[in-house]
């Protein structure tokens, strides 16, 4: 597999949600035949934004086919901040739903011709937390990447009718490898939580790596999706991508680096695109 492809093909696609509701997912893959790897993008917090969308392309980039679905369609069309700002009025979307419609992006990638027979889910924050807990419900993804996944421990006080369990409660039902990447200085989540996300896993003989970089990886007010303090994320994750370890086994090997740039998200704006958003799955 090239190391990028220039060329690629993206669209719109309609896939049937939770429920069989019709919801539009972005999909990118590269040019040829392939056969390549397949990864599942679930938005952030503040929803099908720009970044996913480019994140999305990304993926392409690097010789994956990708798709990332809309999660807030329910919630009407208009400018993501809007949009988004609706749905967390609304007290986010229920993760039922999500599953739901995660699974049919999943669908969608394993009934492509040109997909490999692998795919993996990446999200962060509230996506990260929602690959997790799609990792631990369903069975058809052979890799998961949870960055800084926000609401992983939960108090009883802070479950609800949208959010029933706690997806630290569901770890045992963990069926691939979970790649997570964690900010040191975060509060959502906290080092104390990720330290408890761990122990679960350690619980129940789960295959995992956890990084943890110096300093902030996401904003405080983790509405605003963006990301602060210096480029100490990309570092970390350009240290990760030197290392040799390995997590996945059944022939899926995946090294390094999740770089969360920092920078990416913040200067989306002015198109800034020397830092890197990286992702090594080598299936």
């Amino acid at each position: 597999m090239s190391s990028f492809y220039r060329g690629m093909i993206c669209e719109n696609v309609t896939i049937k949600g939770d429920g069989g509701t019709p919801i539009t997912a972005y999909t990118a893959k590269p040019s040829g035949g392939g056969p390549f790897p397949g990864v599942v993008l679930v938005h952030h917090l503040p929803g099908w934004s720009e970044f996913y969308i480019e994140t999305t392309r990304r993926f392409a980039h690097h010789g994956y086919m990708a798709i990332c679905a809309n999660l807030y369609e329910r919630a009407g069309d208009g400018n993501p901040d809007d949009v988004a700002a609706k749905v967390r009025a609304d007290g986010g979307i229920a993760d039922s739903q999500m599953v739901g419609d995660t699974e049919a992006a999943v669908k969608w990638m394993r009934a492509q011709p040109g997909n490999n027979g692998k795919v993996g889910i990446f999200g962060s924050c509230s996506g990260g937390r929602h690959a997790f807990i799609y990792a631990c419900q369903k069975k058809d993804v052979d890799a998961c990447v949870e960055l800084w996944g926000g609401r992983v421990v939960m108090g009883k006080e802070e479950l609800n009718a949208k959010t029933p369990v706690a997806p630290i409660d569901m770890t045992k039902g963990l069926s691939c490898p979970l790649l997570g990447l964690f900010g040191n200085d975060d509060r959502a989540p906290s080092p104390e939580q990720v330290n408890q996300h761990e122990a679960e896993l350690k619980k129940h003989g789960k295959n995992y790596e956890f990084h943890a970089t110096m300093g902030p990886v996401m904003a405080s007010s983790i509405g605003t999706g963006h990301f602060t303090g210096p480029s100490s994320a990309w570092m970390a994750g350009a240290r990760c991508s030197r290392s040799t370890a390995s997590i996945w086994r059944s022939g899926v090997d995946v090294r390094g680096a999740f770089a969360a740039t920092a920078l990416r998200e913040r200067q989306i704006q002015s198109s800034t695109s020397n830092h890197n958003f990286l992702v090594v799955l080598r299936f």
